[in-house]
């Protein structure tokens, strides 16, 4: 009975107001080489309504113009504020029940949205889902495929219930969203663990009936070239510091995505 509350009330709010019952939102910096084909597969989707939200965090390249010619919805951040601040600003224009946060260096699928809300139309009591790289990175180089396979094969190999967040394809109900307060821009200025520090959120209101899911039929194409130093930098002070000082100050274990012992 809940369920059919739920599909009815995202239904006759579209009708009613002519909105989209999906918001993709895309923060973007300086990221002109790959913003191009984020856009074009985005809207080779098989799924509507939707709208693309594009959040220019203060780029110094031509992702604007990009952003502003392929015919989207164009936010312009003041300054520079990471990627978490780009996001809630989309979401804070954004016309959808659900917001879908795509980074601007990948490129979905033709059925990436259709199957999010498949997903969250069969499960009401699900608040957020995210999914995965696929298993063929865009750049050749050796670190690249390392490390998108790498993340392709934890998220693949891992329960489908999780207690954090991925926003490079992560997409959460608006309710959800506005009620936990949206990413934390205050400790997350750059981009970080912002989405994991959301998900862990979302599952402390786990009361209200909010469950994240791991979707692994939700895969996405990685166009992120990785280099010896952008890794190093990435995974030690924009992954391994701030997940320390987030258990320390949680004063708990986070279960991540819940891998498993054997495969």
């Amino acid at each position: 009975m809940y369920r059919k509350y739920i599909l009815f009330r995202m239904e006759f709010s579209v009708k009613l107001n002519k909105n989209p019952l999906v918001s993709v939102i895309i923060p973007s910096y300086n990221c002109s080489q790959f913003l191009p084909q984020c856009l074009n597969a985005i809207k080779s989707s098989d799924y509507s309504p939707y709208e693309i939200i594009v959040v220019d965090d203060a780029s110094t390249d031509d992702s604007p113009k990009i952003a502003c010619g392929a015919g989207v919805n164009v936010i312009h951040m003041d300054k520079q504020s990471g990627p978490g601040a780009a996001r809630n600003a989309g979401a804070q224009h954004a016309n959808g029940e659900i917001y879908f946060f795509v980074d601007s260096d990948v490129v979905i699928n033709k059925n990436s949205i259709r199957c999010m809300v498949s997903k969250f139309t069969e499960h009401p009591e699900v608040g957020a889902m995210f999914g995965s790289y696929d298993k063929q990175p865009s750049a050749p180089n050796f670190l690249s495929q390392y490390k998108n396979l790498f993340h392709h094969f934890i998220h693949q190999t891992s329960y489908n219930e999780a207690n954090i967040f991925w926003a490079g394809c992560g997409a959460v109900r608006k309710e959800v969203f506005r009620e936990v307060g949206g990413f934390n821009t205050v400790q997350y200025t750059k981009p970080s663990i912002e989405d994991v520090e959301l998900g862990l959120r979302i599952s402390r209101i786990s009361k209200q009936g909010y469950r994240i899911l791991l979707i692994k039929e939700l895969q996405v194409k990685h166009l992120k070239r990785w280099g010896v130093y952008s890794l190093l930098y990435t995974d030690i002070f924009c992954r391994a510091i701030p997940w320390t000082n987030l258990i320390l100050t949680s004063q708990k274990m986070p279960k991540g995505l819940n891998l498993k012992k054997s495969l």
